[in-house]
């Protein structure tokens, strides 16, 4: 065995635009368990889209992306689903933007000898794979973004930006969701930016530059997040997984009240996740209890415990082929974001 035999089975991301799950969300709402959750989960998400005065808040944690999802988010962005996305580093730098470089993550197996793939030099989430050769590369590239940009502070949002278009004239992948987000004015939050492979491009780059260098601001995405809050309306969330990314958005709300904006909680609110409520964690805490910090209304509100390959792509694509999303407004929120900064 040798490394390419174990790097040839790219994953394949599952496409809403050619399969249409209207007939199995409306099958599932007749039944039971996550199957009915699931149908629930989609109508809250529809009514997001009908809302005309609702910012749809989109957070990733976990690695969907790796496993198939990557094509769905970059759909939901071109089709005005999407008006902001607060996501760990990995799921935008090491996942979707290192694809946007050229390269792949490739089908493999959960039990393979971890032993055996460190030596090929082969990175293994769960049963995927990642080329670390080339993921080297995607630090690279991000320390190449840091060396062109003017020494100072940026927020994630502003350095995923850049990343955005830097990949307009270099991007090897015709749809990658760091593009996406660059062309329809989405602006991309990464609390823990550092977290990914961006952390090892940034800290070469301050290695080599001492004195003046970029470096990122998380409490100026948090700022930045909340006037995105404060300036909307109404908002809901549409969550993948736990984590800071699902935390954080929650908190503009306490935070708006702290700079003595009154807001209202979010409107609307669906998780998906596998994780068991009963350790305390935030990660996975309940929507119901969110609300008694005062984040999250429980009118419109579901948890869907289940893995989330298993049913986004099933949601996303019943909410596209119901199609109420051609009638939505556009908020290009980075517009205000950029006037601002």
């Amino acid at each position: 065995m040798n490394k390419k035999d174990l790097l040839k089975d790219p994953v394949q991301h599952f496409d809403i635009k050619q399969i249409n799950t209207i007939p199995v969300i409306d099958a599932m709402r007749g039944m039971s368990f996550t199957s009915r959750d699931t149908a629930s989960a989609a109508d809250i998400l529809n009514r997001m889209i009908n809302h005309k005065d609702c910012t749809v808040f989109l957070t990733i944690a976990g690695s969907t992306s790796a496993g198939g999802c990557m094509q769905v988010y970059v759909d939901m962005v071109k089709s005005n689903m999407v008006d902001a996305i607060i996501s760990t580093g990995a799921s935008i730098v090491d996942m979707d933007f290192f694809e946007a470089l050229g390269f792949k993550h490739y089908q493999g197996s959960y039990n393979m000898d971890d032993k055996l793939l460190r030596k090929f030099y082969i990175d293994r989430i769960y049963d995927t794979y990642i080329d670390e050769e080339e993921l080297q590369v995607c630090d690279m590239t991000i320390k190449k973004i840091a060396d062109s940009l003017e020494p100072r502070p940026y927020s994630s949002r502003e350095f995923i930006r850049e990343m955005g278009k830097y990949l307009v004239t270099n991007s090897k992948k015709p749809d990658s969701l760091v593009q996406a987000c660059y062309e329809n004015n989405v602006p991309i939050f990464c609390p823990a930016f550092s977290d990914s492979s961006a952390g090892f491009g940034l800290v070469k780059h301050q290695w080599e530059n001492p004195e003046k260098h970029v470096s990122i601001d998380s409490v100026k995405d948090f700022l930045e997040l909340t006037k995105i809050k404060m300036a909307a309306v109404t908002s809901g969330l549409f969550m993948i997984g736990g984590g800071v990314p699902k935390n954080f958005v929650q908190d503009t709300v306490i935070c708006a009240e702290v700079l003595g904006k009154e807001v209202p909680m979010h409107q609307y609110a669906v998780q998906i996740t596998v994780a068991d409520a009963r350790d305390g964690a935030c990660s996975s805490s309940t929507l119901k209890e969110a609300s008694s910090w005062g984040k999250v209304e429980t009118e419109f509100e579901k948890m869907v415990y289940a893995e989330a390959t298993s049913v986004l792509p099933l949601i996303a694509s019943y909410v596209y082929h119901k199609g109420d999303w051609r009638d939505r407004k556009r908020y290009e929120w980075t517009k205000m974001l950029d006037r601002d900064a």
